[in-house]
């Protein structure tokens, strides 16, 4: 197995074990590959979940850009969603869990389809 198939074994366990979810693994490869080589870098590849900022540029370039969703507080309220589903004492919430669960949140599959 390559790196990137074990960091998708990773975000799995990740969704099983601290989300409660059991992954769609074609989903989650696709989700996984569409975050690009910010998986393998140490500070991209996760959510800080307590700067406003970062909360801004996860809605703007995933939500909006990427799943193509008009701007209002929703999307905002799903984000802390997620953060509470992934607990927000977990301190490496992997940006590509948090993007999978906005995908399956929003019903957006079809944009990995």
């Amino acid at each position: 197995m390559g790196k990137r198939d074990d960091l998708i074994a990773q975000y799995a366990d990740d969704l099983r074990n601290k989300c409660g979810m059991e992954p769609d693994m074609a989903l989650l490869t696709k989700v996984t590959i569409g975050c690009g080589p910010a998986i393998y870098d140490a500070d991209a590849s996760t959510v800080a979940a307590t700067q406003e900022g970062e909360l801004e540029t996860v809605k703007k370039n995933f939500l909006m850009k990427k799943l193509g969703l008009p701007d209002s507080p929703d999307l905002m309220n799903a984000i802390h969603s997620v953060i509470e589903t992934y607990g927000r004492s977990e301190r490496n919430k992997y940006r590509a869990v948090v993007y999978y669960m906005l995908t399956k949140h929003f019903g957006k599959e079809s944009v990995y389809g």
